[in-house]
C-alpha cells in the first residue's frame, strides 16, 4: 500500500501535461482535536492519492491545513470524503482566484507538532476561544470605523506587495514574531478598539484572534475565508473592494492579482514590480522581487555572484554546494543586503501603530 509520494516533480508535471485536464487549486483548514495523528496521516493520503490530489498538507493534534490541487473532475468525490469525516463537515474550502495546472507537483501529508507554527507554550491557551468572523461587507464596514486597529497577519513579504488600505503591515518574517510586536504595540487599546485582522486563508486569524482574547482583547474580529473568501465575495456581492495589489500564496503561483495596483518595487532596481521570484541559483534559492528587465539582465539571479555561479558547468555548482548547507537567504524572504530596494515596513508598522494611540 502507498502512503507516500513515489514520483518526482517532474514525472508529475509530465503526468498532468499529458493528462490535459484542469485542475482546481484550494485550500482549508480546521482546528480540531486529532488523536492518532499517524492514523489519520495515513487515512487521508490514500484516500487523496487515489483522487490524483496534489499539494501540502500539515496534520497535529489541533488540526489540519491543507493547500492542495484537485482534478475538476474529481472535486465532488473530493468533498464527500471531507464530508465523511465528522469534523471537516462542510468545512470551508477556499477555492483559488487564479488556477494553475501546475501550482503543486507533489502529495506531500505531513504529521507537524502544530499546524501554524506559533511558538507559543501556553497551556491555558485555548484556540478554539476565537473572535467573531466577519464576512466581506462586514468587514467593510468595521475598517471604516474610527475606533478599529486593522492588522496584516502575513508576514513582510507577503504584504509587500497587496494589502488592505489602512493596515498595519508588521515588518516580520514569521506568524510568531508578529503575535508579541501586536499585542506590545496595542497593549493600551486592549479594551476600547476593535481589534481586526485578515490573512490569506484565515487560518493565522483563527490562532491569532484566540490568542489576543486570552491576552485580555476584548472585540476581536478576523475576516472569515482570509482574502481568499473576500476576493469572491466582494465579485459575487458588487461590493467595493479594499484591498490593493496582489495577494501571495504558497504555491508555484506565488500570487493572485487582486486589483491593477502595483504597490511595491523591484528589489534590483526600484522600479515599479510585484512578481515573485526564486534566484534560480539552487545554492541561493533566495525570494525576491524582480521585474521584467531585471529578470532579463540578471538571468533570474538575485546577485551577479548567482549569476556567475549558474554559468558554470553543472557538476562545478554541485561541486561548490558539497557540504555547504542550504544558504541563509533561503529563509531571509528577500533581505539580503545585496538588495538595495527592499522595502522595509518597520517604520510603517510603528507609525500606524502610534496613530492608534
Amino acid at each position: 500500500m502507498q502512503l507516500y509520494n513515489n514520483l518526482s516533480a517532474k514525472e508529475r508535471a509530465e503526468l498532468i501535461e499529458k493528462a490535459g485536464k484542469e485542475r482546481l487549486t484550494i485550500s482549508f483548514y480546521k482546528y480540531a482535536k486529532i488523536g492518532n495523528t499517524q492514523i489519520f496521516r495515513n487515512h487521508m493520503f490514500i484516500a487523496w492519492d487515489a483522487l490524483d490530489v496534489l499539494g501540502r498538507i500539515y496534520v497535529a493534534h489541533e488540526g489540519i491545513n491543507a493547500q492542495l490541487s484537485v482534478p475538476a473532475e474529481n472535486f465532488e468525490a473530493f468533498k464527500n470524503h471531507l464530508d465523511t469525516i465528522t469534523f471537516l463537515e462542510n468545512v470551508r474550502l477556499n477555492i483559488a482566484i487564479e488556477h494553475d495546472n501546475f501550482a503543486f507537483l507533489k502529495l506531500k501529508v505531513k504529521v507537524r507538532h502544530k499546524i501554524v507554527a506559533d511558538g507559543l507554550n501556553d497551556n491555558t491557551f485555548d484556540v478554539t476561544n476565537k473572535g467573531i468572523h466577519v464576512n466581506a461587507e462586514q468587514f467593510n464596514d468595521l475598517i471604516e470605523d474610527p475606533d478599529t486597529v486593522l492588522v496584516d497577519m502575513r508576514n513582510h513579504y507577503e504584504s509587500e506587495i497587496g494589502h488592505f488600505k489602512n493596515a498595519i503591515t508588521p515588518d516580520v518574517d514569521t506568524f510568531r514574531e508578529s503575535l508579541d510586536l501586536i499585542e506590545e504595540d496595542l497593549r493600551e487599546h486592549k479594551e476600547d478598539k476593535k481589534l481586526v485582522m485578515y490573512c490569506t486563508g484565515g487560518i493565522r486569524c483563527e490562532k491569532a484572534s484566540a490568542y489576543y482574547r486570552h491576552k485580555g482583547f476584548k472585540n476581536v474580529f478576523q475576516l472569515e475565508g482570509g482574502i481568499i473568501n473576500y476576493t469572491r465575495q466582494v465579485e459575487a456581492e458588487g461590493l467595493e473592494n479594499k484591498f490593493i495589489g496582489k495577494n501571495f500564496v504558497f504555491d508555484q503561483r506565488r500570487s493572485e492579482r487582486i486589483s491593477d495596483d502595483v504597490i511595491a518595487n523591484c528589489h534590483q532596481c526600484g522600479k515599479p514590480a510585484d512578481t515573485h521570484t526564486n534566484c534560480v541559483n539552487e545554492a541561493c534559492h533566495l525570494l525576491f522581487i524582480q521585474c521584467d528587465e531585471c529578470k532579463e539582465k540578471m538571468d533570474n539571479c538575485c546577485s551577479t555572484h548567482c549569476q556567475e555561479i549558474i554559468k558554470l558547468p553543472y557538476e562545478e555548482q554541485k561541486a561548490l554546494r558539497k557540504g555547504q548547507g542550504n544558504s541563509n537567504d533561503i529563509f531571509k524572504k528577500g533581505r539580503a543586503d545585496h538588495l538595495p530596494y527592499k522595502k522595509d515596513l518597520r517604520n510603517i508598522f510603528e507609525n500606524q501603530g502610534n496613530s492608534t494611540q
